[in-house]
């Protein structure tokens, strides 16, 4: 694309790059010269002008760089095949559509380690039933919303379980407070009352109702379900909906739900029981391979695994909230302090990016030692962008982890790391897996 951009004409001048002494000869085009505004060999843009990220340096370039899918070929798919015979963690990636799952298997993932339930619900199509439920009177009234939403579900399941046929894919039940799905904007309020036949005032007193001090610890998760089941119940039933579809054409869908959110066991059981309920309501139970087990997200889920692990089929470290119970940070708001903490060595690494192994990490080891004490075989991963950190990975395999799952596009990163990280630490190599290796070089 380089060279083409310089064939055309289009080559970069000096304030053609966000850094002109980083990215100088770059060959970059710039669609922006007339509207922009020039000061001592640097731009000013405005809103419509057009940049292009490089997600791996971080280096930011003026105008619209042509782009393309990455593919796997050549001598670096044959790196990662030697990669994928050492590794022993397995690779998974986090995947909210048929289209993302579809590219992870592409790139590597051997299944979805997590699908956000709750992105599905922000299509325009679907969030005035979303809203519709959450303002529900009673819950003849959420269900009635909720059959609204269940086609929805059932054929994002679908395709997600299509695409990784054969592999497992981690649904997790609704986890975000439910005032994230409501307006917030006064128009916003009177456009849904409109659409919905209500008052604006009936509207904005739900809003307010459903504000809270600190969502991320409110109302969410296993909570919602423990309080509204039929939230959860419409999920379930799309899973197994869908599993089953598959199952009757041939395929063979692979769905581990997991209840997000939960620290007491107690919560954790009535939802269990609704899971195995609608298994054999809807034909799934004993027809299809399903998993039930939870997310560790909550520092006293983690001191208690011996207990979950009891009633679990599998876990996965939900990172992210981990880290923020943990270390006592707010990953929405850490970023004022969080730079000068690395700066000064406080920390090595941002934690919400590397894994913090003296404080998280530790925790995690106590969790691995409790569930395994008592399940051996319980399967155990982490979801979330750690899963694609190189560090974060080695740490994973060292404690004794089964998967670590990422976006798609850190896959490969992931895949290689793991590889990296059973030579440097050890891990159960094979004859075979050493000669398939020699006979590719």
């Amino acid at each position: 694309d380089e060279e083409k951009e310089k064939d055309s004409g289009n080559g970069v001048d000096d304030d053609d790059c966000a850094d002109t002494k980083e990215n100088e000869g770059s060959g970059l085009e710039n669609r922006q010269k007339n509207t922009s505004k020039r000061k001592k060999g640097k731009r000013l843009l405005k809103r419509g002008d057009w940049l292009s990220l490089d997600g791996s340096t971080g280096k930011v370039y003026i105008g619209k760089l042509p782009v393309m899918r990455p593919e796997i070929s050549g001598s670096v798919g044959t790196l990662l095949e030697f990669a994928d015979e050492f590794r022993s963690l397995r690779i998974l990636a986090n995947a909210d559509t048929p289209k993302d799952a579809a590219l992870a298997r592409k790139l590597g993932a051997e299944g979805v380690g997590l699908t956000r339930t709750e992105h599905m619900f922000f299509e325009k199509k679907r969030i005035r039933a979303v809203r519709e439920m959450i303002l529900a009177f009673d819950k003849a009234g959420r269900e009635r919303a909720l059959a609204k939403l269940l086609p929805f579900q059932r054929s994002d399941f679908e395709g997600i379980l299509g695409a990784m046929d054969g592999l497992p894919v981690v649904v997790r039940l609704l986890d975000p407070p439910l005032h994230e799905f409501l307006p917030h904007t006064k128009a916003e309020c009177q456009q849904l009352a409109s659409s919905l036949g209500r008052a604006v005032s009936q509207i904005e007193a739900k809003v307010e109702a459903l504000k809270e001090f600190n969502p991320m610890l409110g109302f969410r998760g296993c909570r919602l379900g423990v309080v509204y089941p039929e939230i959860n119940a419409m999920q379930i039933r799309a899973v197994f909906e869908a599993a089953v579809k598959l199952q009757r054409a041939g395929k063979s869908p692979r769905p581990h739900i997991e209840i997000p959110f939960v620290g007491n066991l107690k919560e954790y059981m009535p939802l269990k029981a609704l899971v195995k309920r609608l298994a054999r309501d809807t034909g799934a139970e004993g027809v299809v391979g399903y998993k039930v087990g939870t997310m560790i997200e909550i520092p006293r889920a983690a001191l208690n695994a011996d207990e979950l692990a009891r009633e679990c089929e599998f876990m996965s470290f939900g990172t992210n909230d981990l880290t923020q119970m943990t270390c006592g940070f707010s990953r929405d708001d850490s970023g004022s302090f969080l730079k000068h903490y690395t700066e000064k060595k406080i920390y090595v690494r941002d934690p919400f990016q590397s894994i913090d192994q003296q404080g998280v990490g530790k925790l995690m080891k106590v969790c691995v030692g409790l569930a395994r004490g008592q399940n051996p075989h319980i399967d155990i991963g982490v979801c979330g962008e750690h899963g694609g950190d190189p560090t974060s990975v080695e740490f994973c395999h060292r404690i004794g982890l089964d998967n670590v799952s990422c976006s798609p596009y850190r896959v490969p990163v992931a895949r290689m790391a793991a590889a990296h990280a059973a030579l440097k630490y050890g891990t159960v190599v094979t004859e075979t897996a050493a000669l398939s290796v020699r006979s590719k070089l």
